[in-house]
């Protein structure tokens, strides 16, 4: 039988101090309690989402888990007892089949701007991530123009894969190569007070492609977005006045990378969005229809209207009307996207309505993921402590966490 939300929100909370059903490894208790889940939980649980991914990770391996010592997982939860069957043997009739005690076999990689998980433990197959999207691989030639080009070596990053896909950025060097200029455009989706070191690998990217070329840069905080995705009204923090915060806090992050305070403008949705922003924002809504966003994001017809109209605000920044203040009068200067693949789906978009507004396509640099700490099934997250190395995190911290690495 399913397990009712009630049901899940208490193991989420049970997962807040424990890695496993029991003890510190997985068991058969595991396995039994990831069966009776038919997808993967709500990303907002994400201590019960957290072990869901690090527990689907091992496939059928999960056969050799040890026995578990417990039949039932006794929780309470909000003044309420609550019993969860978590022993193979209890399961119910039909479940003792051949193959019950294997985890469902490994499904395609998910990745989506809102969960990233991988089919297996080997991690994000990016070869067939690629295939999928229909991006570019980023080759020995396309480092060899951009070496002779700007005269300096690729960075390290380009070199060793992490970034390992583009769009359009042959198109980019072109017009470096004619004298041209174009700017930068990447951001944050601010969901904790400080940054974890997988948010890194866009902003180093980001930093060195600006001291490279030395051209403008806007970095987006969508706020708004981290607010409207938010879909746990019990949890304390979830109000737009909070997420506002987080924007600061993370700025102080950004900031600390070293960009160039003269060409780098850093801007919060709840605080700029408005003016000439807005109209191109007018612009993509009136051009992009439900069912393109429905096909592209998984909409559906419980999904807010603010999550719907989103993508518009992501997709603005693209054009640099956007940003009078920094290009003047200019329509027509190309921007160039370093972010993690997760992020395509908002620039396919964008990519898609840009020529039907009068403007030109944004380029972009898609980065492979930093692994949490559970393991390669899925990347470093904000929403899950456990899963990641702050900025903030002292020392001790560091060291405690490692302990329970799963590589």
């Amino acid at each position: 039988m399913p397990l009712s939300d009630l049901e899940t929100r208490a193991l989420d909370q049970h997962f807040l101090t424990s890695s496993y059903v029991e003890g510190y490894t997985a068991s058969q208790g595991d396995a039994t309690l990831f069966r009776q889940f038919r997808c993967a939980p709500p990303t907002h649980l994400c201590h019960l989402h957290r072990w869901y991914t690090h527990i689907h990770s091992f496939g059928p391996e999960s056969a050799a888990f040890p026995k578990s010592e417990k039949d039932c997982l006794s929780l309470l939860f909000n003044d309420k007892e609550i019993t969860i069957m978590v022993n193979t043997a209890v399961e119910g009739e039909g479940q003792q089949e051949a193959g019950a005690g294997q985890l469902p076999p490994p499904e395609e990689d998910i990745v989506t701007p809102q969960s990233v998980q991988a089919s297996s433990n080997k991690g994000i197959d990016y070869d067939k991530l690629v295939d999928r999207f229909g991006s570019s691989r980023i080759d020995s030639a396309l480092l060899e123009k951009f070496e002779r080009i700007t005269g300096h070596k690729p960075h390290r990053f380009l070199r060793r894969n992490i970034f390992f896909s583009h769009r359009d950025m042959h198109r980019i060097l072109d017009a470096v190569e004619a004298g041209k200029k174009f700017f930068l455009y990447t951001g944050r989706g601010p969901s904790s007070t400080a940054m974890h070191i997988g948010h890194l690998i866009a902003f180093i990217m980001t930093k060195w492609l600006q001291d490279v070329f030395d051209v403008p840069l806007v970095i987006q905080l969508t706020d708004d977005e981290k607010y409207l995705w938010q879909k746990d009204a019990t949890k304390k923090d979830n109000t737009l006045e909070h997420y506002h915060s987080l924007s600061s806090e993370n700025a102080k992050d950004i900031i600390a990378l070293g960009f160039d305070v003269n060409k780098t403008f850093i801007f919060s949705d709840v605080e700029f969005v408005g003016g000439d922003f807005y109209s191109n924002v007018l612009k993509v809504q009136k051009h992009v229809t439900f069912n393109q966003v429905k096909g592209i994001f998984g909409f559906d017809d419980s999904s807010s209207i603010g999550v719907i109209m989103f993508p518009a605000i992501q997709a603005a920044p693209s054009f640099s009307s956007s940003f009078p203040f920094i290009f003047g009068n200019k329509k027509d200067v190309p921007c160039l996207i370093p972010c993690g693949i997760d992020q395509d789906p908002y620039f396919r978009m964008t990519r898609d309505v840009a020529p039907k507004i009068g403007f030109q396509k944004p380029a972009l640099l898609h980065s492979t993921f930093f692994p949490a700490l559970h393991g390669a099934s899925s990347k470093m997250s904000a929403s899950d402590p456990t899963s990641s190395i702050y900025l903030t995190d002292t020392a001790n911290q560091i060291k405690k966490k490692a302990r329970h690495l799963h590589f």
